[in-house]
């Protein structure tokens, strides 16, 4: 894979801001619309220097490619002092560029819910890390879609340019989606044309003429490519970031606020999951596999984050079973929070990902290990001991809590005693202090997570309630060591699940559906791979073509013409069908095309030669699309 800086030297011209007026809001479409882009919420100034920033990013590469080049090229002393010169005012640029866009994406705080703080100060909710949409150019397919209908199917471009600009209205339309389930809606939409425009526009052996822009949504560096690969992959990255924006938005501090939280987060991870599996050599950093199995990961951990805070709001009871519970769910997100920081560490990932997200990663994973010891510590010092029925049912609970058994009396006097609990809950506050510091300190390395104050608020709430809770156990006759308190055990009720996209969820109708297989409304099939059908029923003929392997299928067509009236077309038609049609078979390519297919949606290949006769037969492969696609 090239570095970011070599793949956008091969880009196109500048970008355009991504941000303008719909062409279907001008002409009164009743098609799915993106939201105003113009319209002054945070969000929307936020994709408005995102988009500026990527046109900067862009105009000041292709200086550097330039510059680059003549360096390379000049053999004047005073021209290459001169271009090597101009070539660190460009690298400033770009650096200054880069630490603004990554200012844009640590904008966590623009994307939460209004209602973070709750009147109670316990119900604080820690703000989640959401990604900004991938912007892209405009993109003008009216001639050259035109020009292959024309080629290829034997049809007047000019006939179907409602369809084209339709198509195009869509794509304008999803570069702004809402931030809500229409948005998503129209995204998918959009991702499901794809497949149609796909079997029909774009063959292995024929390119369309046409490059598909891209910026990358960390970075901002541009990428082009032909391959649509390229573009399904890019609205798929989409789907998952406007699932993220949904996430981080939902009011945590409510029941149902949470649920909608963790089913977006998990729709984002398997948005994510999905790329990485069935798309390949991808042009942009934020789409490379170690890139999205960062963010699978991430969102993974803050569905758990969200799980945690779910059975905090469900616990009704205080007593010593359900504390215990508590404390494992909190390891249990400190466990994969913890993952999340190792990966985003890794060398492929390190420099790539915002200093305030593997900062934001790293505090949560501290945070949530000294609310773990807090919790352990409310068990044992808050909850009245063990009595000879409840000992059992504690037992099983507590030989399993600790990673390693604490050093010091037998199970069964540590949890009858109120001392011993003491003292080991003592243990548990000592290292949930230690561990709320720790969380303070790496919080003030990066000067975006100080600017926000929610964060702040949570982690100081919490070290207070911690020293609180330990002065009150802390007794000054106590002449033994506090120990230290062992790791507890991970645990949750509610894994979290990587929920792969639902395509079929939102249905479409594939707007070229007049090209399909040269047939069209009135025409009538004589004949299935030579079995005559002309008195068959249309469930039949159905039935015919749907138990045709990959192979193809022959289909002899009669078609009507409506300038010759309907009798003079039915002697003409009768007329010609002794003789032989023309073959119109495109077999080959449209296998080639459609090969490793796995979706059940059905499309149709075909190449048309002749307008002259009106009885053909076509060689249609009935086959389906492919799941796994490159991008090169």
């Amino acid at each position: 894979m090239m570095p970011p800086e070599e793949e956008s030297l091969a880009g196109g011209g500048e970008g355009d801001s991504g941000l303008v007026l719909l062409q279907a809001l001008k002409s009164g479409s009743t098609r799915k619309q993106g939201c105003d882009p113009f319209a002054q919420t945070q969000r929307s100034k936020l994709q408005h220097r995102r988009a500026r920033i990527n046109q900067q990013i862009n105009k000041e590469m292709r200086m550097r490619a330039g510059a680059e080049n003549l360096f390379r090229a000049t053999s004047n002393h005073k021209v290459k002092e001169t271009v090597a010169l101009e070539l660190s005012y460009v690298n400033s640029n770009l650096q200054l560029l880069k630490e603004e866009l990554e200012e844009l994406n640590s904008s966590m705080d623009v994307y939460q819910n209004d209602r973070l703080l709750s009147s109670s100060s316990e119900s604080i909710s820690v703000p989640m890390i959401p990604l900004g949409l991938k912007e892209t150019k405009e993109l003008d397919l009216l001639v050259p879609l035109k020009d292959l209908i024309s080629e290829h199917y034997g049809e007047e471009g000019v006939l179907f340019e409602k369809e084209i600009k339709e198509f195009m209205e869509l794509r304008q339309a999803m570069r702004t989606p809402s931030r809500n389930e229409a948005g998503l809606e129209l995204l998918m939409e959009y991702y499901n044309q794809l497949y149609f425009l796909d079997s029909r526009f774009f063959p292995p052996t024929k390119s369309l003429g046409v490059f598909f822009h891209w910026y990358d949504s960390l970075t901002g560096v541009p990428s082009h490519q032909r391959a649509l690969a390229f573009e399904k992959g890019s609205v798929l990255f989409n789907i998952g970031a406007l699932h993220t924006q949904i996430g981080a938005r939902q009011d945590r501090a409510s029941l149902p606020g949470l649920n909608q939280a963790i089913d977006a987060f998990q729709k984002a991870a398997g948005a994510f999951n999905y790329l990485k599996e069935n798309f390949s050599n991808a042009p942009s950093l934020d789409m490379s596999a170690a890139s999205l199995n960062m963010l699978v990961r991430l969102m993974v951990a803050q569905v758990q984050e969200c799980v945690f805070e779910k059975m905090t709001l469900l616990c009704t009871q205080h007593d010593f079973l359900s504390r215990l519970q508590l404390a494992q769910e909190a390891a249990r997100v400190e466990d994969v929070y913890s993952l999340v920081h190792q990966t985003m560490t890794q060398a492929h990932v390190k420099d790539y990902v915002p200093f305030s997200w593997t900062t934001m990663v790293h505090v949560k994973s501290e945070h949530f290990k000294a609310l773990s010891h807090y919790f352990a510590a409310i068990a044992l010092c808050d909850c009245p001991a063990a009595s000879d029925a409840e000992l059992p049912e504690q037992e099983k609970a507590f030989i399993q809590f600790h990673v390693t058994m604490p050093e010091g009396p037998s199970l069964r006097i540590l949890l009858q005693d109120p001392e011993e609990r003491r003292k080991l809950g003592k243990a548990h506050l000592k290292k949930a202090i230690m561990k709320h510091e720790e969380a303070m300190r790496i919080h003030g390395l990066c000067k975006i997570l100080r600017k926000m104050d929610i964060l702040q608020e949570v982690l100081s709430f919490a070290h207070k309630r911690s020293l609180s809770k330990y002065s009150e156990i802390d007794h000054e006759e106590d002449f033994f060591e506090t120990g230290d308190a062992p790791d507890i055990h991970p645990k949750t009720l509610q894994k979290p699940e990587i929920k792969s996209p639902n395509f079929s969820q939102v249905k479409v109708t594939d707007l070229f559906h007049r090209l399909e297989a040269g047939l069209k409304e009135g025409d009538y099939i004589i004949s299935v791979n030579g079995k005559d059908c002309k008195w068959s029923k249309h469930a039949e003929v159905v039935q015919l073509l749907k138990s045709t392997g990959e192979e193809g299928v022959e289909i002899g067509v009669i078609t009507l013409q409506g300038s010759e009236g309907p009798k003079a077309a039915d002697k003409k038609a009768a007329a010609m069908s002794s003789g032989s049609g023309l073959q119109k078979s495109n077999k080959e390519n449209s296998r080639k095309s459609l090969m490793n297919s796995k979706s059940a949606s059905t499309l149709l290949v075909w190449s048309k030669k002749s307008k002259r006769s009106k009885k053909s037969t076509y060689s249609v492969p009935f086959t389906t699309v492919g799941d796994n696609e490159a991008m090169y």
